[in-house]
């Protein structure tokens, strides 16, 4: 434990949001240990009225919330209240969905008694959550977490304390045991012992591909932990034949640069045919130069607001000028209004005779743009990634969505649709660097608890009617 106190700032202003000390990982984890017992103890209905509860709770500080998620990240007030309203929905989809994905099965077998399949919860359940979207990504894994009757050491991301603060208050407030949902206050090295923790039995992470490369290498001689990871992507948005052309340019800039861009399923690349390259860029360019940029309570309110703070802008504005120095064409420049806040406008760049595009998340308000000659070759470049989490198809038939449907790799695909805001109602998660195959949001369920299959009787009945000697 160190003496130290973690300080977080909003990125709007630089003004301080939060501060507080960094939390002891031994002593939290041992007290979520021993109140393990009697959360999962409790009925599964009991457990359901207490994330209900959760729910009134954050429902009854919606507005709160809200201010301080757009405050402590920089995003819009609008798009701050939807986190919110997604962490209440959250509830009764997760309540769904346990009943669906672990469901109990019975087989009566006259004579040989009866088989059945039970869940059982893991135990303690390390969250490890981002800064994007504070409160909606973290509470994702621990609302189905808890419903299994699993307990929780929530670590949030170092940027975004105060947000983390507020919804384990909600969590207090619902009645739910004292310790069964424990916070975590820290940096990179907290998060590390929390995951080598010997009593932590689960890390479910949300944040970047090396980060979470890192959880999984540390752990891979730990196959009893449950490991659960969303990291980013490298997501092509594809562009092919559509008279549609204003709705695409709008599909586009919602993909690429809501929440300034800082979403794991922004589209990073835009793969556009040929024939439809000059159409599209008519209409796009002049739509992201109207994109106000601006603080989160802004009249009117701006589609965007900062990125998370100055180190990512200035890695952003590096990254931008890396693009044009190996020779990507500036369609429209990323521009930084002041120099002493992270605000960035919209940067769009044709990399198309760049050779060896690097293949990495760019986290922010970037978006590269690619032409191919047909549809084929844009689903080959948009395969062209060792990410694998969102892509979109903007454009042609039925059949050629079909197509596009087979070949793309990844976890999530979409037609005339942007490549983010994703359903709940639906699994969450990708391939190759943007996940492990444990996909969030409705499939939850299936890394929060395991399967035990069992074979009955109410009595002993047994004998053995071979290979005995008289």
């Amino acid at each position: 434990m160190t003496d130290s106190l973690l300080v977080s700032y909003a990125p709007a202003t630089g003004e301080e949001v939060w501060r507080g000390a960094y939390g002891d990982v031994e002593a939290i984890v041992s007290k979520a240990r021993k109140a393990w017992p009697g959360w999962a103890a409790k009925s599964l209905t009991t457990r359901i009225e207490v994330v209900r509860r959760f729910a009134n709770e954050v429902r009854a500080d919606k507005e709160k919330l809200a201010t301080l998620i757009a405050t402590e990240t920089g995003k819009p007030l609008w798009e701050a209240n939807t986190e919110v309203e997604a962490v209440i929905g959250k509830v009764e989809i997760s309540v769904q969905a346990y009943a669906e994905r672990t469901g109990r099965k019975r087989l009566d077998s006259a004579m040989q008694g009866i088989a059945a399949v039970r869940h059982k919860p893991h135990g303690v359940m390390a969250v490890l959550g981002p800064y994007n979207f504070p409160a909606h990504l973290p509470n994702g894994h621990m609302v189905p977490a808890l419903i299994a009757g699993n307990v929780i050491v929530f670590k949030p991301s170092e940027k975004t304390p105060a947000v983390a603060e507020a919804l384990v208050e909600c969590w207090r407030r619902s009645g739910i045991d004292v310790d069964a949902v424990q916070l975590l206050v820290g940096g990179p090295n907290e998060g590390k012992a929390l995951t080598l923790s010997a009593d932590v039995d689960g890390v479910l992470f949300t944040g970047s591909a090396q980060a979470g490369i890192s959880i999984n290498r540390s752990l891979s001689t730990n196959p009893g932990k449950i490991v659960a990871l969303e990291m980013g992507g490298n997501n092509p948005i594809v562009v092919t034949d559509t008279p549609k052309v204003v709705d695409a340019a709008a599909i586009i800039v919602q993909s690429a640069f809501t929440t300034a861009g800082q979403r794991c399923t922004a589209a990073r690349r835009l793969i556009v045919v040929d024939a439809m390259y000059d159409g599209v860029m008519e209409q796009l360019l002049p739509l992201a130069k109207r994109l106000v940029v601006d603080e989160p309570f802004a009249d009117p309110a701006p589609f965007m607001g900062p990125v998370i703070d100055n180190e990512t802008a200035d890695r952003l504005n590096e990254s931008f000028l890396e693009l044009m120095t190996r020779g990507g064409k500036p369609l429209l420049h990323m521009r930084r209004p002041d120099p002493e806040r992270p605000f960035l406008t919209p940067g769009i760049i044709d990399t198309t005779t760049q050779e060896d595009r690097p293949d990495i998340e760019l986290f922010g308000p970037v978006l590269q743009v690619i032409r191919v000659a047909d549809l084929d070759a844009a689903i080959a470049e948009a395969n062209n990634t060792r990410f694998g989490l969102s892509a979109s198809l903007i454009g042609g038939s039925p059949e050629d969505y079909g197509r596009f449907w087979a070949n793309a790799r990844a976890g999530i695909i979409n037609w005339n649709r942007p490549t983010n805001g994703a359903s709940s109602d639906a699994p969450f998660g990708g391939i190759g660097l943007s996940g492990n195959h444990r996909p969030a949001a409705y499939y939850a369920a299936d890394y929060c608890a395991y399967p035990v299959a069992s074979n009955e009787m109410e009595q002993p009945r047994a004998k053995i009617g071979i290979g005995l000697s008289d």
